[in-house]
């Protein structure tokens, strides 16, 4: 079970936790972008679509690591561009629980892997023992 702990002396989180912290297995998750599973692009051009088959894609590797969103202590976020966030942020609102969201960063970048992807994100999950 993952507790979030809100630091004293910080500004409030919205949307996510300052201080995740749990005791267990964890699980590293890496970067999943808008592919299926044939390594066709999801969404091109489309922020919206290709967060929705991310989160789809890291749903998929946290089950493969016995574990689920509800395990996920961090979500890091690369974008190329920052005005992308809402999409993301809704694709991840559909999957963790908003209430006590996990620790998070966003990070814009020149460039992923391919010039038509848009978004990655990678997670950290903990398994309790």
């Amino acid at each position: 079970m993952l507790t979030h702990n809100p630091p004293d002396g910080v500004a409030p989180a919205q949307g996510y936790s300052h201080v995740v912290m749990g005791e267990g297995r964890l699980v590293v998750i890496s970067g999943q972008v808008a592919l299926d599973e044939k390594g066709n692009v999801v969404g091109e051009g489309d922020p919206a679509a290709q967060a929705r088959q991310v989160f789809e894609n890291l749903e998929r590797c946290l089950a493969a690591g016995e574990a689920t969103f509800a395990d996920v202590a961090k979500l890091t976020f690369y974008v190329t561009d920052i005005g992308f966030l809402p999409a993301v942020r809704a694709a991840r609102d559909a999957h963790v629980d908003t209430k006590h969201p996990p620790a998070s960063t966003a990070v814009q970048v020149t460039a992923l892997v391919r010039p038509e992807l848009l978004i990655e994100v990678e997670a950290l999950a903990i398994i309790p023992w």
